[in-house]
């Protein structure tokens, strides 16, 4: 009955007609936004504009939100599920965003993002921009953190998000595992397309593998094309070739 009652408000507000001023951010701060291709930029809208009005954004650290960030935060979180369905962030409730790295009580250090079990992501705006400045470095925050929330959405952060077929779960556990094996390893191949911090756990391999998937597909497609057909099929983006 709740899934019910969520789909219908997430058609009353796709029904709404996605605000002029909002273009004007994402045409601003989000490159990925201009190289898709007119028939994928209807539902990208349609999407974000429900994700954007549907969480709550908190503003800390002295950080108001205003719709700028509210749009890009959005627009991160709906490149991941733009050929999945929005269901993948049902259990997220909030995005709480800081104006620059943060502090946690249960980290030590400074932090620029995380996506905790009870349905909070939170990031820092600086490196948010900064992820999205150069989209082609391989390093994305914003990217990372909601990959987690995929993950999450099957009910752990273990590396393996709820596939789109059961059939799909055994190519993906002995091709993920592959790489994260070789990743641990200091393998060249991996270590060329995945930042070392994937090595720390099957978690942390997902999510980083999914910010070099849309960051330097062309490069994985290349030098790690298995993971880079494991990532297609689940994601259902060929970002290597498509806009």
């Amino acid at each position: 009955m709740i899934s019910l009652f969520r789909q219908l408000r997430r058609r009353r507000l796709q029904r709404n007609p996605f605000p002029e001023a909002w273009l004007g951010y994402l045409d601003a701060r989000v490159p990925f936004f201009r190289t898709l291709s007119p028939e994928l930029k209807t539902p990208f809208l349609d999407k974000l504009k429900v994700f954007a009005w549907e969480k709550e954004f908190v503003g800390a650290g002295g950080l108001t939100i205003t719709d700028e960030i509210r749009v890009v935060v959005s627009a991160s979180a709906v490149q991941l599920v733009l050929h999945l369905d929005l269901a993948y962030y049902d259990a997220l409730r909030e995005v709480i965003v800081y104006p620059a790295a943060f502090k946690l009580p249960d980290r030590t250090g400074a932090v620029l993002g995380e996506a905790k079990h009870w349905g909070s992501v939170i990031l820092s705006w600086e490196a948010v921009v900064a992820g999205l400045r150069n989209p082609a470095d391989g390093h994305d925050t914003a990217t990372h953190e909601f990959a987690h929330v995929l993950d999450r959405a099957d009910g752990a952060f273990d590396g393996t998000p709820e596939l789109r077929r059961y059939s799909h779960y055994q190519a993906w556990g002995s091709v993920m595992s592959e790489h994260f094996r070789k990743l641990q390893d200091g393998q060249r191949q991996e270590r060329q397309v995945l930042d070392d911090y994937g090595g720390l756990n099957e978690a942390e391999f997902f999510a980083v593998a999914t910010e070099s998937f849309f960051e330097k597909p062309r490069q994985m497609r290349e030098k790690t094309p298995g993971l880079y057909e494991e990532l297609k099929r689940f994601y259902g983006w060929d970002p290597a070739t498509e806009g």
